[in-house]
């Protein structure tokens, strides 16, 4: 199989959510399936039929998470430098807009663009990498061709 890249962040985050389901969900479900069949006709009992169904969810994300996290490679960014790949956070200037954009390339499971967390499998993170400073990024998104100027590269 093939290795997951992520940042110990991303790691830490994977791991409290599978140890959160683990220890607090799965118990409470398993309590709220006991508590819905002490209620009697199975076929007709929509709280039981609910918790079912949330369990399945709970059970399957825990063996995605376990899959997940048996493939991480931990990368620490902060013994990385040049020119840009995985873990480096990039300042960028739209050259149409003159809007400035900070991203730190991440891996798939742990990217959230509203926190500045940019998928390494991304268009645009695509295109950064192996740039440098005041180097021009032409990226095709699906809004369309955005040019961008990179203005910084680190490794935090």
């Amino acid at each position: 199989m093939e290795k997951v890249p992520m940042t110990r962040a991303g790691a830490t985050a994977l791991e409290s959510e599978l140890k959160h389901l683990k220890s607090v969900e799965r118990p409470a479900i398993i309590k709220a399936i006991a508590e819905a069949r002490e209620h009697g006709d199975l076929s007709e009992n929509a709280e039981y039929h609910s918790a079912r169904e949330k369990q399945s969810f709970i059970e399957g994300r825990i063996k995605e998470l376990e899959g997940i996290i048996s493939l991480a490679e931990v990368i620490d960014p902060t013994k990385l430098s040049g020119s840009i790949k995985f873990g480096a956070t990039v300042t960028v200037v739209d050259e149409d807009t003159d809007e400035e954009k900070t991203w730190q390339i991440v891996g798939e499971y742990e990217a959230d663009i509203e926190k500045g967390l940019l998928n390494i499998k991304s268009p645009i993170a695509r295109s950064l990498i192996g740039k440098d400073e005041g180097d021009s990024v032409e990226v095709r998104t699906p809004g369309g061709q955005k040019s961008y100027e990179v203005l910084k590269v680190s490794y935090l």
